[in-house]
């Protein structure tokens, strides 16, 4: 079973309790979600495994570290992840970027793919799926169904806020996933937006609402 792990560190609690505030306005939204997912970038990483590696410091011969030839592809759901990947570019630039489509059907709720590239050996690298809500899975499920299609096989979900439903959703479809979230929430509400959440992370990243 995949884990999944609600991260407690005080300055992402603090920064994600700003985002949170309906008073938040764009400009600091949109940074305060670069800051949170820098931060999370970090932890998302931890297993990445390392090599020792030779080299010279100006006073000796000393053994490095460095990763261990892995290659990484961060896939953003769009529209509202693509606030989270410059974040994670900054930690890995050498990363490839892949990009889905899904928007979230008014009556069903259910998520329509509308856009998807993917780097062509997606395949072989290690992904992390970028998106600040996962409110009932279903955009989640979907993008790694077509990541695992394409042969993925190591995938990790990065997620701000979270609901119960969703991450139960995801562990039922996928149990082989991690989730890594800033904030585990309540519930979600009859529109399936998360409870107390923070309301349309794309609408307030772009200033569309």
């Amino acid at each position: 079973m995949g884990k999944v792990l609600v991260l407690d560190h005080p300055l992402i609690q603090h920064k994600v309790s700003i985002l949170r505030d309906k008073n938040t306005g764009t400009n600091e939204f949109r940074r305060l979600v670069s800051e949170v997912s820098l931060l999370m970038a970090y932890e998302a990483m931890r297993d990445l495994e390392l090599e020792d590696y030779a080299l010279e410091t100006p006073m000796e011969p000393a053994t490095g570290k460095r990763l261990r030839g892995k290659k990484l592809c961060i896939v953003p759901v769009l529209r509202a992840g693509l606030g989270m990947v410059d974040s994670f570019l900054n930690i890995v630039p050498t990363a490839k970027v892949g990009h889905i489509g899904l928007y979230r059907d008014p009556e069903t709720h259910l998520p329509v793919e509308y856009y998807l590239k993917l780097p062509q050996d997606v395949s072989n690298r290690d992904v992390f799926v970028l998106d600040p809500m996962l409110a009932t899975g279903g955009s989640l499920v979907a993008t790694i169904d077509h990541l695992k299609k394409a042969g993925c096989k190591k995938v990790t979900s990065v997620n701000i806020i979270a609901a119960p439903e969703g991450v139960e959703a995801v562990q039922e479809a996928h149990p082989d996933v991690d989730i890594i979230v800033a904030a585990m929430d309540r519930a979600l509400n009859e529109n399936a937006y998360i409870l107390p959440g923070l309301g349309d992370a794309g609408d307030r990243l772009f200033g569309t609402k």
